[in-house]
């Protein structure tokens, strides 16, 4: 074999690699989300919601600043257009704010119905800002994780799904996943070669001043100091886990996979919120859930080794 071969062979295990690593990263992803909704849903009742994530996004950025300091011996400013962290920021910041909007609005699992919209509206991102095009066998497959989503949310009731109904939270919720959907793209189209730890770390405090402005008389009327254990638990796990770590996580894999495939582990939410809740004792869903979590599954797997254009 010559050395361009070898050159060449090498090349193409380094870039499976990356791939692998982006996929591993987004299902790590999926799994952190989801262990975080019990916790949330244990927490809430004692603190509104913006105060809520003003205190993780509060608490991530302070735990990526450490890391950076490490890292870098300084917490650094972006060399160039610090107005693209802003922009990113502002984006998530409307996704979580609209989310637990639409959350005191409406049902989750209806909220929970509109997400499945993320990874078709953010493939269509990538086609507007990167020219990322996709071939029909994913689309096809992200059409089917998506209908086998679809049945784990509702229970595997077809009377619930064709009662659905759209009113203003979920109409509030899908111009906060539209914001989510073009997230994705947008960190690798608005990336100068910063390192991801720097952009995470950025993201994460534009992030927090964007709820922080926004629930700003919330978290000023919040008694911080008589809430309960468990709210300081789930903040710790929110921030570290489920705000430093899948900005991280998001933004490590946004790098190496296109649009249409980064987003769309999201769902595999409800598919370990199942296997989570049947381990602490909260019981097992039907079978025909289960039926459902199969077909979202086998889709994601077709989506992860079709080929990117």
């Amino acid at each position: 074999m010559s050395n361009r071969q070898t050159a060449v062979s090498v090349s193409g295990l380094a870039v499976g690699n990356d791939k692998l690593l982006g996929h591993l990263a987004m299902i790590l992803f999926a799994a952190l989300i989801s262990a975080s909704f019990s916790l949330g849903s244990m927490a809430m009742p004692f603190m509104g919601a913006s105060a809520l994530n003003a205190a993780r996004f509060f608490l991530a950025t302070m735990v990526m600043a450490a890391v950076v300091f490490v890292l870098f011996k300084k917490l650094p400013m972006p060399a160039t257009a610090p107005w693209r962290f802003a922009l990113l920021g502002l984006l998530m910041g409307i996704y979580f704010v609209t989310m637990f909007t639409a959350l005191g609005m409406t049902h989750p699992v209806s909220t929970g119905a509109v997400f499945t919209l993320i990874p078709l509206m953010s493939t269509g991102f990538g086609f507007i800002l990167l020219g990322q095009t996709v071939r029909p066998i994913v689309l096809v497959s992200l059409f089917i994780a998506g209908c086998g989503t679809i049945w784990v949310i509702f229970g595997g009731d077809i009377n619930a799904i064709l009662a659905f109904d759209i009113g203003l939270g979920e109409t509030i919720f899908f111009f906060g996943c539209i914001c989510h959907a073009a997230f994705a793209p947008l960190i690798k189209k608005l990336n100068r070669g910063e390192h991801v730890v720097l952009t995470t770390y950025w993201t994460t405090a534009a992030t927090f001043l964007v709820i922080a402005i926004y629930g700003s008389g919330e978290i000023i009327n919040t008694d911080w100091t008589s809430l309960p254990a468990i709210v300081w638990i789930a903040v710790g796990y929110l921030a570290i886990f489920t705000s430093a770590g899948t900005f991280f996580l998001v933004q490590f894999a946004s790098l190496r996979l296109p649009a249409s495939k980064v987003l769309t582990y999201g769902y595999l939410i409800p598919v370990f919120i199942i296997i989570y809740e049947g381990l602490l004792g909260h019981g097992w869903a039907s079978p025909t859930v289960f039926v459902g979590a199969l077909v979202t599954v086998l889709g994601l797997v077709v989506v992860a080794f079709a080929p990117d254009l």
